[in-house]
């Protein structure tokens, strides 16, 4: 398996790595087979989890790595990161205001986002985790992306990290969707369906980012910063706020912490 990983062209390659992230989020999506709930105490420690390796995958996989390419080439280092990490949060933020959507956890009827529309909550709830998996996607992309571009400072290793991280992240994003689906009496398989279809976007984003980053390597540590942007605005606008709304913030908290470190160390030691 390694070495048919290996064989692939970098394209490739963030298309098999982004096909994994989407399974993981199927995974997720499959606990509605066997729970018709789960305990909003464990949810929010999964969300702050998801949050925690989101945080930590922004800077060691993409910030770092941006800043560092920049200052290999003798540029101002902080400059590429700043704009590209502001313009990835301006973007989500753009996205938010006008894709139709409702946040997992808020009561029926209430929590829409977006210009206004007829469409199922079943729809709009897909919409809400896809707005995760597009930088997400966009992230793993542009990571293989940059180790085809020949950056020092970019490793397959460190790609690799930053797949397996998103993947395992993934996991409650598809859980949040299924799962409330389920509660409000869909069926299992419709409801695992929803949850999955979340994640399809990844495979897409993913082989954009790469292409686009090789094609036009000068705009590698822009990509890098604006996927770490986008990423971090999700954190920010959704993950952390809905983790902590039924109170258990220590839970969350320590989701986050844990979330963190498993992502440092992964980046650390694949990178």
């Amino acid at each position: 398996m390694v070495e048919w990983f290996l064989s692939l062209s970098p394209v490739a390659q963030a298309l098999a790595a982004t096909c994994f992230t989407w399974s993981m989020t199927a995974l997720g999506a499959g606990l509605v087979f066997f729970f018709r709930t789960i305990d909003r105490k464990v949810l929010d420690g999964m969300l702050g989890f998801a949050a925690g390796v989101m945080i930590a995958a922004s800077f060691w996989s993409l910030l770092a790595p941006a800043i560092e390419m920049v200052e290999a080439e003798g540029g101002t280092a902080w400059l590429p990161a700043m704009v590209g990490f502001l313009s990835g949060g301006a973007f989500l933020w753009v996205v938010d205001k006008i894709l139709p959507h409702i946040h997992p956890g808020f009561p029926q009827g209430e929590g829409r986002e977006g210009v206004k529309t007829s469409w199922q909550r079943s729809v709009l709830l897909v919409l809400a985790i896809t707005l995760h998996n597009i930088p997400e996607g966009l992230a793993v992309g542009v990571a293989f992306g940059a180790v085809a571009a020949g950056y020092p400072a970019a490793s397959l290793g460190a790609a690799i990290a930053l797949t397996i991280g998103i993947g395992i992240q993934n996991l409650p994003e598809g859980t949040a969707v299924s799962v409330p689906l389920r509660r409000e009496g869909m069926s299992r398989l419709r409801s695992f369906y929803y949850g999955q279809l979340s994640g399809a976007v990844e495979p897409a984003a993913g082989v954009i980012g790469a292409i686009a980053v090789i094609a036009m390597r000068p705009l590698l540590p822009y990509a890098l910063s604006f996927a770490a942007g986008a990423m971090i605005y999700v954190v920010a606008e959704e993950l952390i706020p809905e983790s902590q709304a039924e109170k258990h913030s220590d839970v969350a908290t320590i989701g986050v912490m844990l979330g963190f470190a498993v992502m440092m160390g992964l980046d650390v030691g694949l990178g």
